[in-house]
């Protein structure tokens, strides 16, 4: 299937910030498109009961029972640039709203709305590419971590990443030297960096291998 420039333009619009009906549809195919990349990264939390847990960027939250599968004593928060995910996510978690401790909220994409040294564990799929001030981010990420506290960033590397018709100047691309880079202005310790590849389906109906890093960061 080929599409014009237009609605590449439109596909990279809607990743970076999915609205309306067009942003709803992106984004339960980003949900199925990243769950094996979600799942990663959810397992490498190693989550305890009791854990306060931010997830930025989350979507429509379509995952968000497989992460009360780990342990159901959790405090999860899920951060949104996006209304309609916002909408979306309280709307697909209705009940497991009902029985656990969750709360989705909207933010600018630059401040964390949460006080200094507040979470236990951080993650975040397939965001990065977004971040406006990446340092700047990083350190907010910093910030509202627990002394201890990791944070899970995962993405796709940047030689699958370039191949993709609709990624262009709305995404910063990232490979581990690149991200290495950006950790090392920072007080946070890499900790451990898994390689991984998926099979998705390209917009033409292939099956493509995806290359992505699941990083495990340390608050020291």
């Amino acid at each position: 299937m080929k599409f014009t420039q237009d609605e590449l333009t439109g596909i990279e619009q809607q990743l970076s910030n999915p609205e309306g009906e067009f942003g709803v549809e992106i984004a339960k195919n980003m949900n199925e498109s990243n769950i094996q990349m979600t799942i990663d990264s959810i397992k490498s939390l190693n989550l305890l009961e009791s854990d306060t847990l931010l997830e930025i960027g989350h979507g429509n939250c379509g995952h968000l029972e497989k992460i009360y599968n780990e342990t159901n004593d959790i405090q999860y928060f899920g951060l949104e640039i996006s209304e309609t995910m916002k909408y979306e996510a309280e709307r697909i978690n209705q009940k497991l709203m009902q029985n656990n401790s969750i709360n989705f909220s909207l933010y600018d994409g630059i401040k964390i709305p949460f006080p200094d040294i507040y979470f236990d564990k951080i993650f975040t799929v397939n965001t990065i590419y977004f971040w406006v001030k990446p340092l700047d981010f990083i350190s907010e990420i910093y910030r509202v971590l627990k002394i201890n506290g990791i944070l899970i960033l995962t993405f796709a590397q940047k030689d699958f990443m370039k191949n993709l018709p609709f990624v262009k100047s709305k995404f910063s691309l990232y490979d581990n030297h690149d991200l290495s880079l950006l950790i090392k202005k920072t007080e946070f310790k890499i900790i451990e960096i898994e390689n991984m590849t998926d099979k998705i389906k390209s917009k033409s109906g292939e099956l493509v291998e995806r290359i992505y890093s699941v990083v495990k960061i340390k608050k020291l």
